[in-house]
């Protein structure tokens, strides 16, 4: 990697809390955020940066944050939950404390105007549901979504909310009661990218790379990172009819890039969602879930091509 390709380490203080990432490319430049998935970190975007041509890094800096109990980002403190929607406001913090996109004039302008004044973001996976929400509910911060192996939302019936609360609450003791114990398990660091191999379709290069982002070492050997309460379940979940108005409401072009033998549920938010997008491009590629981090030449080529489409 040259000197000018160079990943640095970046933290962004929100309040009592931390986000870190990585970033490279022209520090004045614009930003493209990049938003990984659940369970997986920013190294999930080292992949991209590392391959990036000249021409993208000149005049951008490409962003990738780790969520708040992801990779090195703080914890949310002992009393907060992960939701969903607290993933939404994060993004908003962000942008504001690093003024990404003036408010000054937002009510009185249109759409259209306000969608040329934001940022082009990057999502995988679960950061794809966060940043559809966001541009969803934002539409002046956001200028285009390239979504990975990711669209629309996790939903569920109506009737199904009961269930869903006992479901979650009942998750969220458990995890309560184990932290409490507080008896941390320690290992060593193949044993850590071996249990990542078996419930993901990485490679053992790509799972390195998010191990290792994902591990604090200790004097007993390494333990994880992660917030504990990440794994917990959800004690809501949006409707159909919720996903569908939040789709219907982004305004910026979006670019679906997934893989072949990617998520099933991608296929299903392509029949559930894809027509009520207003501009929708869609890239099939080899690879799977990880795509991004499989396919690096098909994915920036995609993206130059969708930027260029889309730079004005």
């Amino acid at each position: 990697m040259s000197e000018k390709t160079k990943i640095e380490e970046i933290s962004y203080q929100l309040n009592e809390r931390i986000i870190t990432g990585l970033a490279c490319g022209n520090r004045a430049g614009k930003p493209i955020l990049c938003l990984h998935g659940w369970l997986d970190n920013a190294a999930s975007f080292i992949p991209l940066m590392s391959a990036l041509p000249s021409e993208l890094l000149m005049n951008n800096q490409f962003i990738a944050i780790d969520w708040p109990g992801h990779g090195k980002s703080s914890h949310r403190s002992r009393d907060a939950h992960y939701h969903f929607f607290d993933y939404v406001y994060d993004l908003l913090e962000l942008f504001e404390i690093n003024a990404w996109q003036s408010s000054g004039s937002e009510l009185e302008s249109s759409v259209e105007s306000k969608t040329e004044q934001g940022i082009d973001i990057i999502a995988h996976s679960m950061g794809a549901m966060v940043a559809s929400a966001f541009a969803a509910a934002f539409p002046e911060k956001v200028k285009s979504l390239t979504l990975i192996d990711s669209l629309g939302f996790i939903c569920s019936d109506a009737e199904e909310s009961t269930s869903q609360l006992c479901k979650g609450m009942l998750s969220r003791l458990k995890t309560a009661q184990v932290m409490a114990r507080n008896t941390p398990r320690y290992f060593n660091e193949d044993t850590a990218v071996k249990a990542r191999l078996a419930v993901s379709d990485l490679t053992d290069e790509n799972a390195t790379l998010l191990v290792a982002r994902s591990l604090i070492e200790v004097e007993q050997g390494y333990c994880w990172r992660s917030d504990p309460r990440l794994r917990t379940i959800s004690p809501y979940r949006i409707t159909k009819a919720q996903a569908k108005q939040f789709i219907t409401d982004i305004h910026c072009p979006v670019l679906l890039i997934y893989g072949d033998k990617g998520m099933a549920m991608v296929q299903q938010g392509i029949d559930n969602f894809a027509h009520l997008l207003k501009d929708l491009s869609m890239t099939k590629i080899n690879g799977g879930h990880h795509v991004h981090m499989e396919q690096v030449n098909t994915l920036i080529k995609s993206l130059a091509n969708f930027w260029l489409t889309n730079k004005n």
